[in-house]
Formats: C-alpha cells, structure tokens, sequence
C-alpha cells in the first residue's frame, strides 16, 4: 500500500503540469529548449519558438521523440505582429495558454562609448519590447480564460551587477525585473502571477565557443562551477508551477553565489 501511495505522489509530481499550456521563446537551443524539454515532460503542451526555423524544428523533434507535446512556432519574437500570431496559433492548436517565458535575447558586447544605435535598437527590441508584448497578449488571453496563469521573464545577473562591455544588455535585463515586479499590480486581480530569474554563467551550446569560459567561471563562482542549462530550467520551472502560485513580482538569482562577490572574469 505505501509503494502504492509513493508512485502516486511521485506521478503527480512528475506530472505537475498535466493541462497546461506554456509558450516559450528563444528555445530552439540552450536554456530555453531545456526549460521547454522539462515542462513537456512534466506534462505541459509546449509551443516552442525560435528565430531559426531549423533549429525550432529539431528541438520540436527531440521534445516529441521523448513523448512531450510540442509544436514549433518560428519566427521573430521582437515582432509585434509575430508575438500575436504565436499566442493565437497555441491557442487554436492547445485550445488555452496558461505559461508564457519570455526566453528570447539577445547579447551583443560594445564599449560604452563605441555601442551603436543599431545594435541599442535590436537589444532594446528582443530584450525589452518582445517581453513585454509577449506578456501583454499572453496576460490577455489569460484574463479571457478566468483561468489565471504564469508569466516569466529572462533576466541575468548583469541587471545586479555591472559587467564590462554590457551596459546596454544589462539595462535591458535590470528593466525586465522592474517590469515584473510593476505588473503585479495589474495582473494580480486575475490570478496571474509574473517573475523573473536572473542566470549567471550557464554552460550552453553558445558559451562552449569559448574553450576558456568554463575554466574562467568555476575560478571565479564560488560553487566553484557555472551552471548548467538543467540548474535553470529547475528555477524556471518552480516559478511557473502551483508551487509558487502566491510567488509574485520577485527575481531569482541562480548564480552558484557569483553575485555575492562578483569578480570580473576579465
């Protein structure tokens, strides 16, 4: 009887995501595949979203190759008109939407005074205005549904603490904290709750271009490693479950203790 009722709670905690419906942005690869791996295991539906129509479609394979339910949504998450139609197609293919993570970014390292305003513009558009928009039609159709739901954005540890060559980035991450914490007084009222988690050195396809990036970040974190894609899918995952349905306006650091001390790995 007691194996019984531990298979039964393990089952249900397995599968704490049965009935939801989650829209996840830049997941073709890295972090935002893996937080969209691990809610379709769990049982969420997963529309899955990158600007790379390959690379969407092969992450849409592995996830259903594991038994998950996905589709892929390609296309451009800084584009207004795209983030609509993203939200309307999970709906008409899922029939709700329930999760939104705002994954989608972008990086790109200047000096202060050498930034151009093209690559301003872009990170501004992808980092900030593609977030927010995302949550607005995302917070809308949850208000239509009288259901409520869970919106995450993306942030970093540079919107905590300075890093060289990333004053833009950084802005646009620090922004996205106070965005989430600013829309819990609009968004309360309908159960929606909304957050943030801020990755320090994660290990992703990207970073491993970087044979000294590894070595560099286990010197100066004092978990003595950076993370893995999986330390913030797991982060990810708990803000958005009915765990932390009373979690809201908040910002988890998942930084092995980096910020703490914050030594340049330069």
């Amino acid at each position: 009887m007691k194996y019984y009722f531990l298979f039964f709670v393990i089952k249900i905690f397995v599968m704490r995501f049965n009935d939801q419906v989650a829209i996840v942005t830049g997941a073709g690869q890295g972090i935002g595949f893996e937080i969209a791996k691990q809610l379709s295991l769990q049982g969420a539906s997963v529309a899955l979203n990158d600007l790379d129509e390959r690379l969407a479609a092969d992450a849409v394979k592995k996830i259903l190759s594991v038994g998950g339910k996905s589709i892929a949504i390609p296309g451009d998450a800084a584009n207004i008109d795209f983030i609509k139609e993203m939200v309307n197609k999970t709906v008409s293919t899922f029939g709700s939407l329930t999760i939104a993570i705002a994954n989608a970014g972008i990086t790109l390292f200047a000096p202060f005074f050498e930034y151009s305003p093209d690559a301003f513009t872009k990170v501004m558009n992808l980092n900030l205005a593609g977030s927010f928009f995302l949550s607005q039609y995302a917070a809308k159709e949850m208000v239509n549904q009288k259901k409520g739901g869970s919106i995450l954005f993306m942030s970093s540890v540079t919107g905590h603490q300075a890093h060289k060559n990333l004053a833009a980035y950084g802005m646009t991450k620090a922004g996205l904290e106070m965005l989430a914490k600013t829309l819990v007084v609009e968004l309360s009222e309908y159960g929606i709750n909304i957050n943030a988690i801020a990755p320090g050195a994660t290990i992703t396809e990207r970073t491993l271009h970087d044979e000294n990036y590894e070595k560099t970040w286990s010197r100066i974190t004092p978990m003595q490693k950076p993370a893995t894609v999986y330390d913030i899918a797991n982060a990810a995952l708990f803000l958005v479950s009915p765990s932390s349905r009373h979690i809201t306006g908040q910002s988890l650091i998942v930084d092995g203790g980096w910020t703490s001390v914050s030594p340049s790995p330069y």
